[in-house]
């Protein structure tokens, strides 16, 4: 899973047609309505995710807490709930939003609002991410159920320390935590949140390829 240089490869595109691909810092050059997982790079993500802010940046603190930060935070609730999950699975978990650091956190009501087209140019988005880290291109429905819990779990918290929320309200939307320690919910800069994925990935990836090399 070593990394490869930046590409010229160019996107497909009709002469005088709107621009639909995205350069990234990288160099790599992403084809948002057909995305390559030959053009995915995970520093690129890392610093998208770390700058794209949850709740549409209404949070206390210094800093917004960024989707970089939740995504760590939801992979720990998965692997807490579940600790016999999988690297790989674990992996999947910390990427679950990895698609937003093209297209950014729509919160959902918004999401339903734009309806099946955007869900499946999400849905392609995430595919490519994945098959980019020897991920299956789809999450099983176990580990969707999974996530989707440890999502709440991380939303709860994100609600009621930081967006406003009192306990009864968020109950309602978001349901209970799990018992046991709450999370350190300390917003992080950009900086820092990029490196809090960054490591959490390495890691991830150190032990699926150690599994792999066993297997």
């Amino acid at each position: 899973m070593g990394k490869s240089g930046p590409n010229n490869r160019k996107t497909a595109q009709s002469p005088g047609s709107p621009r639909a691909w995205q350069r990234m810092l990288s160099g790599r050059r992403l084809d948002l309505l057909d995305p390559s997982p030959l053009d995915i790079e995970i520093e690129d993500i890392a610093h998208g995710l770390a700058r794209v802010a949850r709740w549409n940046g209404q949070t206390k603190g210094e800093h917004a807490f960024s989707v970089a930060q939740h995504s760590v935070l939801v992979e720990a609730f998965v692997g807490r709930l579940w600790p016999t999950t999988s690297a790989a699975d674990l992996l999947g978990a910390l990427l679950h939003d990895a698609p937003e650091y093209v297209i950014g956190d729509m919160i959902s009501p918004f999401k339903t609002a734009l309806g099946v087209d955007y869900r499946q140019f999400e849905a392609r988005l995430e595919a490519a991410i994945r098959l980019r880290f020897s991920l299956s291109p789809h999450m099983s429905d176990e580990m969707k159920a999974r996530v989707k819990t440890a999502d709440q779990c991380s939303a709860f918290y994100e609600a009621t320390r930081l967006a406003g929320f009192d306990i009864d309200e968020a109950l309602d939307f978001f349901g209970a935590p799990p018992p046991g320690p709450a999370p350190d919910m300390t917003p992080l800069s950009p900086t820092d949140a990029q490196l809090l994925f960054l490591r959490r990935f390495e890691d991830l990836i150190a032990e699926v390829d150690a599994g792999q090399v066993k297997g």
